[in-house]
C-alpha cells in the first residue's frame, strides 16, 4: 500500500492557528493534561520480550504514577502500581530485572506473588488478618497489541488498543513485531521543553527538507504526513536506493535487505504511526521501535522509548539496524534542538502564535484532539491559574 491508508482532505480555509503560548506553560494546564490525558490514555511501557521470563519485570515512573509490568509463574504478563500497600514504598526500584519468586518491599519487607497476591506481611502478628487479594497489588488495565505493552492507569472513554490502532493493523502486521527480541533496551534522556514542543516537532514532515539532512538524503520526495483521525496519525516514506551524500545513509542504502516476509511496497520503507497523545511507533524493513514524551514539569520533558530487532537477523540486518540508529540518532539530536527554539519564543511578548502550513496537519489535528478533550485550551488569552479547572469543566458541558 505505497499511499495513505485513508482520504487526507484539507477544508479551504482551515484554521491555521495552533495552540495559544500560554498552554505551554501553565502549571494548572499541566496538571489537568496529566489527569485527563496521560492517565486516561493508553501508554506504552516497553514490549513482552522486555520481560520474557517468570519473575521479569519493567518499571515506568510517569505523570505521577508509578507502573509494574511483570511476568508471572504462570507466563502470564500482568501490570499493577508499583505501590506497597502497607506504607507506599515502591516495590521494585530499578526500572527493569528479575525478582525470581516473588516481590518484596525494600522499605519492611511485604512479601507479593508474582500474580500480585500478597504473600505475607513482615511480622504478620502485629496486623490483623490481611486477605490475600484485596491488600494484594492494585492492577492496571494491561493490553498487548503487536508485542508492545500498554497500559492504562484510568479508565476512560478511550477505545482498545486493539480498536485504537484497527487502521493499521493489518499494514503493520507483517513486520511480525511480537516475535522480535529487544536490540540495547529502554532509553531515557530528557529535554528541556514543554511535552507538546516535542509532539509539534514530531508531527509534521515539512520541516525534514530543511532540518533533517540525513533523512532527506535518504527519502527525497517521498514523505506525507497523513493527520491524526480518531487518536491515530501516520507518516510514511520509502527509501531512495541512489541516495549517498551521507555516509551512514549510503551504507544504509547499499547494505539493507529487503526482507521476503515483507510486501513488495515495505520492503523499502520507513513508517512513523503517532498514537495520541504522545507515542509513536515506528517500522523499517529490519526494526521496530516505540518511543514517548511525558511532561515532568511545563519547561521539562521525559523522552523515553526502545527499539526492537529480529531474533535471527542477518548480519546486513545488524549492520542495516545500526546505520539506521545512526540516522534516527542524528535525527532526534536535530528535532530537539528545533523544539527548544520554538518553545522558548512562547514566552516572549514578540509570540502571536503558530500559522500552520497545510502540510502541517498532523500538528494541527492533535491540537484539535487536545482541544476536544480540554477545550479550556481553545481560549487564546491565559485565564488565571486557579480557573482553569473550572473553565474547563463549564465549556465541556457547554459540548
Amino acid at each position: 500500500m505505497n499511499g495513505p491508508l485513508r482520504d487526507v482532505a484539507i477544508p479551504n480555509g482551515w484554521d491555521r492557528r495552533g495552540l495559544p503560548g500560554w498552554t505551554y506553560h501553565s502549571p494548572a494546564l499541566l496538571e489537568l493534561e496529566k489527569e485527563q490525558v496521560f492517565r486516561s490514555h493508553w501508554q506504552i511501557v516497553g514490549h513482552v520480550s522486555d520481560v520474557p521470563d517468570p519473575g521479569d519485570y519493567l518499571a515506568m515512573d510517569v505523570v505521577g504514577e508509578r507502573a509494574l509490568v511483570v511476568r508471572g509463574k504462570d507466563g502470564v504478563v500482568r501490570a499493577f502500581h508499583n505501590l506497597c500497600r502497607h506504607r507506599g514504598s515502591r516495590v521494585v526500584a530499578d526500572s527493569q530485572g528479575n525478582c525470581k519468586g516473588a516481590l518484596v518491599c525494600p522499605f519492611h519487607g511485604w512479601v507479593y506473588n508474582l500474580d500480585g497476591t500478597l504473600r505475607g506481611a513482615a511480622r504478620p502478628l502485629t496486623f490483623p488478618e490481611l486477605d490475600k487479594v484485596e491488600f494484594g497489588l492494585k492492577p492496571i488495565d494491561l493490553e498487548i497489541w503487536m508485542g508492545f505493552l500498554f497500559v492504562r492507569f484510568r479508565q476512560g472513554p478511550q477505545p482498545s488498543v486493539a480498536e485504537l490502532m484497527s487502521s493499521v493493523e493489518q499494514e503493520i502486521s507483517h513486520y511480525r513485531i511480537g516475535e522480535m527480541v529487544p536490540s540495547w533496551g529502554i532509553w531515557t534522556q530528557t529535554s528541556q521543553v514543554n511535552w507538546k514542543s516535542v509532539r509539534d516537532v514530531d508531527n509534521e514532515g515539512y520541516h525534514v527538507a530543511m532540518a533533517h539532512p540525513a533523512l532527506q538524503d535518504l527519502y527525497g520526495a517521498t514523505y506525507f504526513d497523513e493527520p491524526f483521525i480518531n487518536g491515530v496519525s501516520r507518516s510514511w516514506a520509502t527509501y531512495n536506493p541512489h541516495a549517498g551524500r551521507r555516509w551512514s545513509v549510503r551504507n544504509y542504502v547499499r547494505i539493507a535487505p529487503r526482507p521476503a516476509h515483507l510486501p513488495e511496497e515495505l520492503k523499502t520503507a520507513w513508517i512513523y504511526y503517532g498514537i495520541f497523545p504522545n507515542a509513536v511507533i515506528a517500522v523499517t524493513p529490519e526494526t521496530a521501535q516505540f518511543y514517548q514524551e511525558f511532561p515532568l514539569s511545563t519547561g521539562e520533558t521525559l523522552l523515553r522509548g526502545a527499539i526492537y530487532r529480529y531474533a535471527d537477523e542477518s548480519r546486513e540486518q545488524a549492520a542495516a539496524r545500526y546505520l539506521a540508529f545512526r540516522i534516527d540518532r542524528d535525527t532526534m539530536a536535530e528535532d530537539v534542538q528545533l523544539s527548544e527554539w520554538s518553545n522558548e519564543s512562547m514566552q516572549s511578548n514578540a509570540f502571536e502564535g503558530f500559522y500552520l502550513s497545510d502540510l502541517e496537519y498532523g500538528v494541527r489535528t492533535h491540537h484539535d484532539h487536545l482541544r476536544k478533550m480540554l477545550p479550556v485550551m481553545s481560549l487564546e488569552t491565559a485565564p488565571e491559574e486557579k480557573d482553569v479547572w473550572n473553565l474547563n469543566e463549564a465549556l465541556l458541558s457547554r459540548g
